[in-house]
Parts: structure tokens; C-alpha cells; sequence
């Protein structure tokens, strides 16, 4: 399947970071956010992506174009440091098509901007390329597949504290508590969609307000429910964790590393 990667946003909220750094670039470990959400759909053999680009377009371009497989795979240095020999390959068989979806656009108004690129899939997949999760995509694609849903989103427990509080009409606190995490899900940013998407969404609309309303009004809206592991890096303190978990060297999004989850094609066991 393609997979199209919503990478225009400014990121406001990372600015504290490095301001002149789009947030597909912001590193964890040796590789950017957007290289580590790439690695995880080539693993389960997507490997066709879309970038649809905005805000620092050109900086994107650039690192593939100046792309060093050497920056994260082992390789042999031999003739004085003439020759170089890989011994493995991060994207040499990866197919990535630049799209500029405008510097101001929506989610909504990007995956618009790049329907002709999917126009002829049945299905395609899409992220918001700032989340990392370690759930089994083939599993999910799967789910969303047999279910027949127009689109298909994770839904996860959000990796922030936050708490609900009851107040009367006249402004008094009549009680603050932790929200329950068990039956609190958010969009996790990674969605299964099918080609019918494009009718239920109308110029200028984001995508999950007004075209996921209609949807969920004719049933067609599947949500995939993961508890595992999810995080998004929207806030500098969030990237701070994602580095302190990928430095343990127990990063569970580096889902390439771990066999036991199928590959795409391969015998796995049924849905529970």
C-alpha cells in the first residue's frame, strides 16, 4: 500500500527545540521522527510513500537527497577509505514522491492535494509522521479491511496526565480527578483508509471534524484499539522521553528489530 505522511505543520509547540527544524526532522537517536515512521511501514513491506509537504519543504527534500546510509548501518571501510561496502540498506528500495500541499493547509486540505497519487488504490495507509508505536500494522490493516471501513484510525491511551473536574454554574469545584485511562482513547495518528474517503470530504474541511461526522453517521468510521506502546512527540518534554526510552536501547517502535512480529504476507494468528 502507499502511504501518504502529513509533513507540513509548523510544530509550534517545539520551536523551544530549534526553530529552524521541521518537526519531521526533530532527531531521536541518530535519525529523525519522520525516518523512524518510514523504517516502521517499510517494515511491514510499505515502502511506496508520499510526503505531503508544507513549512520547510525544502529541508525535507534535502536530507533525502543528501541521505548517508552510513549514518545507521554497519559497513566495511577498506583501500585507505577509498572503498566503502555496505552491509545493509535503510532506503534503497523505498519509492518517496515530494508533493508541496501548501505552507497553510489542513490535514484535511493535504491528503486532497495528493488524491491523484492514490486515486487508483483501493486502500492506502497515512500518519501524521510526530507518533511512534509498536503495534502490529498488518493486524490493523486487517481489522480495518474486514470491517469495510471507509477509514480506520488507532485508538490509544494518551501519554499524558490529565484530570476532569465537575463545577457548579457558579464556578465552584465540586470535585477533580484523574481521568480514567482505561476508557479515555484518542487518535493515535495512524489511519487504513480506502479510496471512498475523497467523497466523504469537501474542499477546505480537516479531516477528522466535518468528512469523520459523516462517516461515523453511516457507520463506516472503525477505530483499532492498542495497548501497547504509543507516543507522539508534540511538546519538547515529549521529545525528551522518546529519547531517554530509544538511548535504553528498549525502544518498542523499532519494531524492524524484533522478528517476532509478521511480516507482511507471512502466517500469523488470527484476530482476537
Amino acid at each position: 500500500m502507499k502511504v501518504v505522511l502529513f509533513c507540513g505543520g509548523q510544530g509550534m509547540r517545539l520551536r523551544d527545540h530549534d526553530e529552524n527544524v521541521p518537526k519531521p526532522l526533530v532527531k531521536i537517536g541518530y535519525r529523525p521522527i519522520i525516518w523512524h515512521v518510514m523504517k516502521y511501514y517499510a517494515h511491514f513491506g510499505h515502502k511506496d510513500f508520499i510526503l505531503a509537504l508544507g513549512h520547510q519543504a525544502t529541508a525535507i527534500k534535502n536530507y533525502f537527497l543528501q541521505y548517508s546510509e552510513y549514518e545507521s548501518n554497519d559497513f566495511i571501510l577498506t583501500n585507505g577509505g577509498r572503498d566503502v561496502t555496505l552491509l545493509n540498506s535503510d532506503i534503497a528500495d523505498w519509492r518517496i514522491t515530494f508533493v508541496d500541499t501548501g505552507l497553510k493547509s489542513s490535514v484535511g486540505e493535504r491528503l486532497t492535494a495528493v488524491r491523484h497519487l492514490v486515486e487508483e488504490e483501493e486502500w492506502f495507509l497515512a500518519n501524521y509522521t510526530d507518533g511512534l508505536t509498536d503495534v502490529d500494522l498488518n493486524r490493523m490493516i486487517e481489522f480495518g479491511q474486514s470491517n469495510n471501513h471507509i477509514a480506520t484510525f488507532l485508538a490509544v491511551k494518551p501519554n499524558v496526565t490529565f484530570h476532569t473536574v465537575d463545577i457548579e454554574e457558579d464556578g465552584r469545584v465540586m470535585a477533580i480527578r484523574a481521568a480514567q485511562a482505561e476508557t479515555t482513547r484518542i487518535n493515535g495518528g495512524f489511519f487504513v483508509m480506502q479510496n471512498k474517503v475523497f467523497e466523504y470530504m469537501e474542499e477546505g474541511e480537516e479531516l477528522v471534524e466535518a468528512p469523520f461526522g459523516r462517516m461515523i453517521e453511516e457507520s463506516r468510521l472503525g477505530a483499532y484499539v492498542h495497548d501497547g506502546f504509543w507516543a507522539c512527540m508534540d511538546t519538547f518534554k515529549e521529545k525528551q522521553m522518546l529519547d531517554e526510552i530509544h538511548e535504553s536501547g528498549l525502544a518498542p517502535w523499532l519494531v524492524w528489530r524484533n522478528e517476532a512480529i509478521p511480516r507482511l504476507g507471512e502466517t500469523r494468528p488470527p484476530l482476537p
